[in-house]
């Protein structure tokens, strides 16, 4: 068999992701499916205190402590949703806004309680997102951030994404972020704009020779 006029794949950095949420990891293989970074989901995860003051902080505690104990790449996101009248809560503490082991809809509820309170003029609200990338050896390699604008909805709308998603109204769609399509979640998410510029950063590091990754 002539192999020479054989398409070659190529390479891709085999990187390890640090998290549970079945939400998060189905929308990070998508943003990462045709891009220099292959993704691994490990069966399980010690757990990680989040004690850092932003998403960066947190999103670098989870990469590092699996880096170390695996020998390997590791990317980790942290994430929140920040609400204009409420002086930008629940922000790093999203998660475990109705408390340490609150459900997605125990959170949702809580914030819907507390936006009745408050006139609705003042309903603005973002989402952000913090990727980091760590080396082996538990160095950061790369950290970025993305947002995405919108505001809290009175009630919620959608059966698709996880987290806030029912109650993250977009304006100018007439939607919240439940009622779009993943494609188009995956387009215009604060997540998707974390990924993008990560994705453009592992490349300048390829290129400089700090991974061991070529042809991107």
């Amino acid at each position: 068999m002539n192999t020479a006029a054989m398409p070659v794949t190529p390479p891709r950095l085999r990187v390890l992701v640090a998290t549970t949420n079945a939400g998060k990891k189905a929308e990070l293989a998508a943003l990462f499916e045709k891009g220099p970074i292959e993704l691994v989901f490990p069966e399980s995860l010690n757990s990680v205190e989040e004690s850092g003051a932003t998403y960066a902080e947190n999103a670098a505690l989870k990469a590092k402590a699996l880096a170390t104990e695996r020998g390997a790449y590791a990317l980790a996101d942290d994430s929140g949703l920040e609400v204009e009248a409420l002086s930008g809560a629940p922000g790093v503490r999203s998660a475990r806004y109705a408390g340490e082991a609150a459900t997605d809809q125990q959170n949702r509820k809580k914030l819907l309680e507390e936006m009745r309170r408050r006139p609705p003029a003042y309903r603005k609200a973002r989402f952000v997102c913090a990727m980091v990338l760590v080396s082996p050896a538990g160095e950061t390699l790369q950290t970025s951030e993305g947002e995405c604008s919108g505001r809290i909805n009175t009630e919620e709308r959608g059966e698709g994404g996880f987290g806030y998603d029912p109650i993250f109204w977009f304006p100018d769609l007439g939607k919240t972020m439940a009622e779009i399509s993943d494609a188009e979640k995956n387009r215009i998410s604060h997540r998707a704009k974390a990924a993008e510029k990560l994705l453009r950063s592992v490349r300048t590091l390829a290129a400089q020779g700090r991974i061991p990754l070529a042809n991107v």
